[in-house]
């Protein structure tokens, strides 16, 4: 399975790359909009369009789709499983367009109403989220069509066009941000960029090339895969039919995951400005280590689990849970204590002053803290859609929003943002942790983590002691901060080494 260590490597670089992609527009989008009301809306309007795309094409293709994909291939051939996903294709752009046509023209009310995404948002600040919403809904559409293509190359163990779509999804954005949103133009050495003034309506647009960049990169892969379209719905095809009956109920996984982000805006909407951009901001400085250890690791594993399902090869299974598990803990423990001590110094350089460098911080930290639970979510979710349920996923997610509804209600008036990141951690960290603890009840013969646990946990106070130690003796710097996360990184790489080489072998 050495593949499973090689693929997930060239992930990892992808979607490192992504981030740093991602982290230019978004220290860009910082240092023109701030902590601002103008900022807020644009966040906001992008729930229902990311909801919609999550819900059909995006989050239910790649988990449950992918296995019977498999399962088809090696039962009837690519040509087959071409076919299939052909049918799944046309239907479900064909929900995609129909929903999408549905949310704009009822978006005043999805918008306005005291149910709705921001509600305690000023009336003109509704006007612009209903706007971008609209504009958001085609992005939605050719993401759609983007995820569906990626589907159909993770099937066939190809991850690393995906992984560049990404990239290529935030350079659209960066477009959007450096050149259309500007008022005026950036200045180079002599040279300066030009600008067209759009604000927020020019980061939709920079959002939208970025959506046509993510698919166009997908078809060169199908091409070299023989994808070949088939017209029609299928709908009496029989693995078609136990895709969709597999999809159903991702789909209402989804939905319970996706509500979770609008109830937080519609907490934090009743917050003060700039609380619902310091979430969005704490959850990418969150994103980053999650997406290369957590994302990475449980998108290249779901082809491999779901053949090993097929095969009924039990211990081979439970093997490579064993190992992926081993990995997340020795990697995201030392990791989430080294950023929570040395965030600070690196959110100064989005300028949104003292207040809201403070509110992102801590927002950020609280987010941290549920870097092992989502870790350990993304591949616990992929282990069971591997062996095609559906069913346990769907009644976690549900019982998780609603223990994350009830929390952030709890937690949001005291503790502001940072509250409602804590309810996102219980929740989902819990999640995580009952759907680790029944997929132990399947292990043969069991699981050993050895000294794993206790690595990571003398790894975690070193790498948290460490930077500490710098900052008291110099200053919170951003060069200090930098200087702490290296020293930091080799004793998580010391510690966490007969992880990594288990990594390697996979």
């Amino acid at each position: 399975m050495k593949h499973i260590a090689r693929s997930t490597l060239i992930v990892a670089v992808f979607f490192g790359l992504e981030k740093v992609l991602g982290f230019a527009r978004h220290f860009l989008v910082a240092r023109q909009f701030g902590l601002s009301a103008e900022l807020d809306a644009y966040n906001a309007a992008n729930n229902l369009p990311d909801l919609l795309f999550m819900l059909i094409s995006g989050g239910a293709l790649a988990m449950a789709f992918i296995p019977v994909l498999t399962e088809t291939r090696q039962k009837a051939g690519q040509e087959a499983a071409w076919r299939v996903f052909s049918y799944v294709l046309n239907l479900l752009f064909l929900v995609t367009a129909s929903l999408s046509l549905l949310i704009a023209l009822f978006a005043d009310q999805l918008v306005r109403s005291q149910v709705g995404i921001v509600p305690g948002f000023s009336l003109e600040q509704q006007g612009v989220v209903v706007n971008l919403m609209r504009l958001n809904l085609i992005a939605t559409l050719l993401l759609s069509l983007g995820g569906l293509a990626v589907a159909g190359l993770q099937s066939n163990q190809h991850f690393w066009l995906p992984a560049i779509a990404l990239s290529l999804y935030d350079l659209g954005g960066l477009v959007g941000v450096v050149f259309l949103a500007p008022q005026s133009g950036y200045q180079l050495p002599g040279l300066r960029l030009p600008a067209l003034g759009w604000g927020v309506y020019g980061l939709v647009s920079g959002t939208i090339l970025g959506a046509f960049l993510y698919l166009l990169i997908q078809i060169p892969g199908l091409i070299r895969y023989r994808f070949r379209w088939h017209g029609g719905l299928g709908l009496k095809d029989a693995m078609v039919l136990k895709s969709l009956s597999l999809m159903a109920p991702r789909v209402l996984t989804m939905l319970f995951i996706q509500l979770t982000f609008i109830a937080q805006d519609n907490l934090a909407s009743r917050l003060s400005p700039g609380s619902i951009t310091a979430l969005a901001y704490g959850w990418l400085f969150f994103q980053v280590p999650e997406t290369l250890i957590g994302t990475a690791l449980g998108t290249v594993l779901l082809p491999t689990l779901a053949e090993q399902a097929v095969l009924q090869d039990r211990q081979a299974f439970q093997q490579t849970l064993e190992k992926s598990l081993k990995v997340i803990l020795a990697l995201t423990i030392p990791l989430m204590a080294l950023l929570i001590v040395i965030i600070r110094p690196a959110v100064t350089i989005f300028n949104f002053g003292n207040d809201g460098e403070t509110l992102v911080v801590w927002t950020a930290r609280v987010y941290l803290l549920g870097l092992l639970g989502h870790a350990l979510l993304e591949v616990a979710m992929r282990a069971f859609y591997a062996q095609q349920d559906a069913r346990t996923p769907l009644i976690s997610a549900a019982l998780t929003s609603l223990a994350y509804l009830l929390l952030g209600m709890l937690f949001y008036r005291p503790l502001g943002a940072p509250g409602i990141a804590l309810a996102n951690v219980v929740a989902f960290s819990g999640q995580a942790f009952v759907l680790w603890g029944l997929l132990h009840r399947q292990r043969q013969p069991g699981w050993l983590m050895g000294n794993t646990l206790g690595r990571a946990l003398i790894a975690a106070a070193l790498c948290a002691a460490m930077p500490t130690l710098i900052f008291t003796l110099s200053h919170a710097t951003l060069p200090m901060a930098i200087l702490a996360g290296g020293l930091g990184m080799v004793i998580l790489v010391v510690l966490a080494l007969p992880e990594i080489k288990i990594l390697l072998r996979l």
